[in-house]
């Protein structure tokens, strides 16, 4: 067995739970730490004005997010595809679609950069970014998107190496980058003032760090792929795998993150900078609430892929039921503690007493979601292992576009509760999925596998 993997379809299913989330867990709220950095070092040490440089970073992020996304939906058909292969032993598979995943990235990475520096300002100006804060989402936004084949590449390497059952090595590497990313968060905008842009280049550098960190460690334990120029080639067949089971949660992703976007241009249009602000500063906040559930969800998935691979469903199962339970206990505690001091979570992006008043109202409603959400990330992670990435994308769009985004409008712009109703959008949204979850559950349809694994022999295209 290569070293780097690490077999989860034997042993007991708890501590192998526990001992792969672990590990995600804590890269989970490293990464969010890493994410929140920019906001905190922005909003208190902004030579232009904190408000501003956090209204540029939270707009121009949330379009980086999205393309982030994308790109981290296609990579779960790979991931559950090598974890289903680590599941049945068939070493030639593993082999081919590691090798076409990381070469279809690449070339996504380069299109993407091109198309977004020609769009990016017609981009921020369909969201309705504010005037003040234009000029910093612009810089933030092309210095993230140039160095989007950085940003795209540690995300493929780490998916790739959580499908094989590693979740330290990811977890090591984004500890550095976001050591790296603080230092330099500190010295570009609290020493050089250069405010948006100067976050976004310490988010670029540390994510490239981290890559290639990545790339040093697979080539020294002998991964499938060598990277070098000769090995990069695209399967057909895994190729088409791969879109099966990745194209759904990569549009579920895409969709999920552009109704982010309408809620942004909502929020624009409720509140303006401060309320801009505000809603950034809860997303960051929001980031560590729901990593647990999601570290635990991404164990779920890897340890449904190479059971169920392994023809072992019962075990998949238990994975999940034992997941649920440690999410909601997590989630909810995040709940009664954002119930309790939300006005301290909220200053420490900032001391402007507006974005506080604006943050509070936001979270107060947004935070019902927490009661809900676990529920519906460790199944659908669960889900995902077994390969019924469609489904997960119905639900999403259902939640997406035809519950969360029109409830926000209506409670926020037409019934005029402002950010409050803005908030209310999302527990509304997941309890509606929750509902369809639940229903797909009880008919039994998950039951079969939705991957039917390519053969080891395939010829090459």
């Amino acid at each position: 067995m290569v070293k780097i993997e690490n077999n989860l379809s034997r042993g007991n299913v708890l501590t192998k739970l526990v001992l792969f989330a672990l590990p995600f867990l804590a890269s989970n709220i490293v990464q969010s730490f890493y994410n929140v950095a920019d906001m905190l070092i922005v909003g208190n040490f902004s030579g232009i004005g904190g408000t501003i440089s956090m209204s540029g970073v939270n707009i121009g992020g949330q379009v980086t997010f999205i393309l982030t996304n994308v790109v981290v939906g296609l990579c779960m058909g790979a991931t559950v595809l090598i974890g289903q292969y680590v599941g049945a032993e068939n070493r030639e598979a593993l082999k081919r679609v590691t090798t076409t995943i990381i070469t279809m990235l690449l070339v996504l990475g380069v299109g993407i950069t091109v198309i977004m520096l020609v769009f990016k300002g017609a981009v921020l100006d369909i969201i309705r970014t504010p005037p003040e804060s234009y000029a910093e989402s612009d810089r933030y936004l092309t210095v993230t998107v140039t160095g989007i084949v950085f940003i795209f590449g540690y995300n493929a390497l780490a998916a790739i190496l959580r499908g094989m059952g590693n979740s330290k090595q990811p977890f090591y590497f984004v500890l550095v980058a976001c050591v790296t990313n603080v230092i330099l968060d500190l010295l570009f905008v609290a020493v050089f003032h250069w405010n948006a842009f100067g976050a976004a280049l310490a988010t670029v550098i540390s994510q490239a760090l981290s890559m290639f960190l990545c790339i040093g460690y697979m080539v020294k334990n002998n991964f499938q792929f060598d990277f070098k120029f000769s090995s990069f080639k695209i399967y057909g067949d895994h190729l088409r795998l791969i879109l099966k089971i990745g194209l759904p949660t990569c549009v579920q992703n895409g969709i999920t993150s552009i109704s982010f976007l309408f809620i942004t241009t909502i929020v624009n249009i409720v509140g303006g900078v401060s309320a801009s602000a505000a809603v950034g500063a809860v997303g960051k906040f929001n980031s560590f609430a729901f990593m647990p559930t999601m570290a635990i969800s991404a164990s779920i998935s890897a340890m449904a892929a190479q059971n169920i691979g392994a023809g072992r469903m019962n075990r998949a199962v238990q994975a999940c039921r034992i997941g649920t339970v440690f999410a909601a206990a997590v989630t909810w505690l995040f709940f009664i503690v954002v119930q309790i001091f939300p006005a301290q979570i909220l200053s420490l992006f900032g001391n402007d007493p507006k974005m506080i008043q604006d943050g509070v109202t936001y979270l107060r409603s947004f935070s019902f979601d927490f009661l809900v959400i676990p529920f519906i990330f460790c199944i659908n992670g669960f889900l995902i292992g077994g390969g019924h990435t469609l489904f997960t994308l119905i639900t999403s769009v259902f939640s997406s576009v035809l519950l969360r985004v029109p409830v926000c409008y209506f409670f926020g712009v037409i019934a005029g509760w402002g950010l409050f109703g803005v908030g209310l959008g999302a527990p509304v949204a997941s309890a509606g999925v929750l509902l369809v979850v639940a229903g797909f559950m009880l008919s039994g349809r998950w039951r079969h596998n939705a991957i039917r694994p390519a053969p080891s022999g395939e010829k090459k295209h």
